[in-house]
């Protein structure tokens, strides 16, 4: 797809002025050159060409918000001086994959001031002796070369920060949403405990009362019992008494 079409294509019926953000990689440069790509992006802060048979940068616009710009896996070879002109806010170039041959070549992105990480994989100016020495050198306001620094300690991936702040976050309130849980769990089963033995105390409390009852029954049917047999055999003794004085 050409280029052209393909920026017409991810605008999805925004004006230019209303996009931060724009991938083209992997579609066609007819000329070389830049295209489809004007000044109207005014608000562009990440913009990504990569592969997509650039030899130059001559037509780039004037993109004064621009940040982030991924240049990789192009045939690059020079004009970067358009960079310092036209997107003077850069911080971050990639570079890889071009046709960067000599350290001078990059001279010019010595205007860009606010240039930290820059990237220049796969490019044959990496094979030159001392090159990264010579990058740090040449342009101070850089801190990370192809990923680290001057003392090769390694760049962070402001992405993955990100990634772990949430991580961190979502697990700390997950943990609360577990403790709480866990709390409201542990009250519900004391009260559930408390209310069960308050339960059986009083079950308990009930059958010793019927248990009570059942002896106290049992002891007076005993008792009516002896009682009666008493008065059975007062009964029979009279009886007797009665038989003697009439002989």
């Amino acid at each position: 797809m050409e280029m052209k079409k393909r920026i017409s294509l991810e605008l999805r019926n925004r004006t230019p002025a209303e996009v931060a953000e724009l991938v083209v990689d992997n579609c066609r440069s007819s000329d070389g050159e830049i295209e489809g790509l004007t000044d109207e992006f005014k608000e562009l802060e990440f913009l990504s060409m990569v592969n997509v048979g650039l030899t130059s940068l001559a037509k780039l616009p004037t993109l004064p918000k621009l940040r982030k710009l991924e240049l990789s896996d192009n045939n690059i070879s020079g004009s970067l001086e358009t960079l310092a002109e036209k997107c003077a806010n850069l911080t971050y170039l990639n570079l890889s994959g071009n046709k960067f041959k000599e350290l001078s070549t990059l001279e010019a992105l010595q205007n860009l001031k606010n240039l930290k990480s820059l990237d220049l994989f796969n490019c044959e100016i990496t094979t030159l002796e001392d090159y990264r020495e010579s990058i740090f050198e040449m342009l101070p306001q850089v801190t990370y070369l192809d990923g680290f620094d001057a003392e090769d300690n390694e760049a962070p991936d402001s992405e993955a920060d990100d990634d772990d702040e949430d991580g961190e976050e979502g697990a700390g309130q997950l943990g609360e949403y577990e403790e709480e849980e866990e709390d409201e769990e542990g009250s519900e089963g004391g009260e559930v405990g408390l209310s069960y033995l308050m339960k059986e105390d009083i079950q308990d409390e009930e059958d010793d009362g019927d248990y009570v009852e059942e002896e106290e029954e049992e002891e007076g049917e005993e008792e009516a019992e002896v009682q009666g047999e008493k008065r059975k055999r007062d009964a029979e003794d009279e009886g007797e008494d009665d038989d003697e004085d009439d002989d």
